[in-house]
């Protein structure tokens, strides 16, 4: 039995699930949009190390999966700027888990991710909406808020994404094992 930790890494929200045999252990998400209280990238790293060293109290963790960070343009998207400091925030993130954890985390990208998990998209079809319904499928005990225009409320997305990378993970495990 191993507990697998997922991460959805982001300047805004960061998403984490806990996963062991296929089973949601737990699954929260760290919320760094306030910029009052977060001015600056080492500030929001310094919240996620603080949960990251809570889970280590709390579970032994035998590996660690990262949603890969964008690494190119798509027209309408993010800016360089936007690639790049991602990118950074999600090294730091990646150097965290394994100064806490003594565990190199492997990156996943999201499409792989979410094809390892079972998760069907169509071209045109919206990921986000695909995968919350997914998680909400598989996994009724994880109960989503709304706002009052119906839409997830924020961090949601993100806790979802964390789990898809967690399971993503354990699968990518369980392939490497028999293989």
């Amino acid at each position: 039995m191993q507990k697998i930790l997922g991460l959805d890494v982001s300047t805004s929200i960061t998403g984490a699930t806990i996963v062991e045999s296929g089973k949601i252990i737990e699954s929260f998400y760290w919320d760094t949009r306030n910029k009052k209280h977060f001015p600056t990238l080492y500030d929001k790293a310094v919240l996620v190390k603080n949960n990251l060293l809570k889970i280590q109290e709390k579970h032994e963790i035998e590996h660690i999966f990262i949603e890969q960070s964008l690494q190119s343009f798509r027209s309408g998207f993010s800016s360089a700027k936007t690639l790049s400091t991602l990118s950074r925030f999600n090294g730091i993130v990646s150097w965290l888990c394994f100064e806490n954890f003594k565990v190199e985390p492997q990156m996943l990208a999201a499409s792989s991710a979410r094809k390892l998990a079972g998760v069907g998209i169509k071209r045109g079809e919206n990921a986000k909406e695909k995968v919350l319904q997914f998680v909400l499928d598989k996994f009724p005990q994880i109960e989503v808020q709304y706002t009052k225009h119906g839409n997830p409320k924020p961090g949601t997305y993100d806790l979802c994404d964390s789990i898809i990378i967690a399971i993503a993970g354990e699968k990518t495990i369980g392939k490497a094992e028999t293989a």
